[in-house]
């Protein structure tokens, strides 16, 4: 029984202290270096970067309009006593739209028709004065030569038939003036029944039977209605000055309406303003846009157009017998593609990143240099601030290493930029992540990339 617990205990002590041995010659090799000191590196996102077609794109956000929208204001004031259309309706040109009251503008012809009478009553009652100092005149004239009558005889009747011909004459202005007012009177009264000027659809209805409107006679007039062509709808939006020197008449855009979700129309450019419209003027906030008109070519609201278009052909696909149906004032995002590079260089928008390479430099020279310009600054007033030497790069990952390449850079897209120069198709480079590529990454870290972090 002494012996076995003998041996026991020996087998104890042996296992003990083997272990403890191996614990510290683990713990004296890591501590030498020899093991677990080797440096995995940053961990990093990459992509590949790829020949690609990239076209460059303006997004504006507006609302749909109709391109070519007539308001139809009153000429006259009245009362409307009929109205023969209601919102939504189709008219052709020359239909009648409404009637404003014609009592006044009646009353108003049938006065005027009788100072008109007045006047050429009173152009008859001069023209006969006119003749009768007219005979007079000759008369005396043929006796004044014959040495019948005096000199201021003859005057006299000279003067009497001279003002008896500018009498006439201005008699025969008032005749013409009357008769002008007649025929703005007559007018003003055909302007009380109101016709469509084109064909279209009726947008915009504000007035009623029984509700007075103001002419233009001094003022704008009342906005009664509208007529709109809604087969021709455009998206007027608002581009930043920094993109519409990218934008020009006749660019192809995608358009999408929030009323039609996951759909996309086309459309093209078709107006760019000149003059600018500026909000927030002569604060933090200003923002300078132009408006630009972007005309919507995807065959749209067939059912307005003077023809209804029916489709008679049966197709298998229901997209294809899809017609949006755009109504004024629903709002819309436009990506007016601008250029368009084919098959190029290019990788991940986020891929590229900015190096400040002018601060590169400091940061090689040694600590006794460091310490010698600290002091020489130290010792000058005039402080010079080193100038930046910012530059685009981009990291590729080559033998586990990232190395810096500067880049230049083309046109993008939504997510991804055009390179001209630094890298070629099929190198690897670093899109992530945000922080270590902007950040901390530097030229020959050691990387470890792990592509499970993001989707791309």
């Amino acid at each position: 029984m002494g012996k076995n617990k003998s041996s026991s205990k020996s087998t104890l002590y042996w296992l003990g202290g083997t272990f403890g041995l191996i614990i510290i010659v683990g713990l004296t090799l890591r501590f030498t270096g020899v093991i677990g000191n080797t440096d995995s590196g940053k961990e990093v996102e990459t992509a590949t970067a790829k020949l690609k077609t990239i076209t460059q794109l303006v997004s504006a956000s507006g609302k749909v309009q109709p391109e070519v929208e007539v308001i139809i204001r009153p000429d006259v004031s009245g009362e409307i006593i009929e109205l023969a259309v209601q919102e939504g309706d189709f008219v052709r040109e020359d239909d009648l739209l409404l009637r404003i009251k014609p009592d006044i503008y009646q009353a108003q012809i049938d006065n005027l028709n009788a100072a008109l009478l007045t006047q050429k009553a009173r152009l008859e009652q001069t023209k006969a004065t006119l003749i009768r100092a007219e005979a007079t005149y000759l008369r005396d004239k043929e006796l004044y030569e014959k040495d019948l009558i005096s000199e201021m005889d003859y005057i006299q009747s000279k003067s009497e038939y001279d003002s008896q011909k500018a009498s006439y004459k201005a008699t025969e202005y008032q005749v013409e003036s009357a008769e002008a007012q007649l025929r703005q009177a007559k007018e003003e009264l055909e302007q009380t029944v109101i016709r469509a000027p084109q064909d279209g659809t009726i947008t915009g209805l504000n007035v009623e039977v029984g509700e007075r409107v103001l002419g233009n006679a001094q003022t704008a007039g009342t906005e009664m209605m509208r007529v709109s062509l809604l087969d021709r709808m455009e998206v007027l939006v608002e581009v930043n000055e920094n993109d519409i020197v990218n934008v020009d008449v006749a660019d192809t855009a995608r358009i999408e309406v929030d009323a039609y979700p996951e759909r996309r129309f086309e459309g093209i450019v078709t107006e760019i303003a000149n003059s600018a419209r500026v909000t927030g003027s002569g604060t933090n906030e200003q923002v300078t846009n132009y408006q630009v008109k972007v005309r919507i070519i995807t065959p749209h609201n067939l059912d307005s157009s003077p023809e209804k278009m029916v489709r008679n052909e049966v197709t298998e696909d229901p997209e294809d017998m899809f017609v949006p149906n755009f109504r004024p004032g629903m709002s819309a995002t436009v990506d007016v593609e601008t250029q368009t590079a084919s098959n190029v260089v290019s990788v991940p928008i986020q891929a590229v990143t900015v190096r400040d390479f002018a601060k590169d430099q400091d940061t090689t020279k040694s600590d006794d240099d460091s310490a010698e310009v600290m002091l020489a600054s130290s010792q000058d007033d005039n402080l010079t601030i080193q100038e930046e030497d910012i530059r685009k790069v981009v990291f590729v990952v080559e033998n586990g290493k990232a190395v810096r390449k500067e880049v230049e850079t083309g046109i993008s897209d939504n997510s991804h930029i055009q390179i001209l120069s630094g890298i070629s198709a099929g190198d690897e480079v670093v899109i992530g992540s945000y922080r270590t590529l902007t950040n901390l990454l530097n030229d020959g870290d050691n990387v470890t990339v792990n592509n499970k972090l993001s989707v791309l």
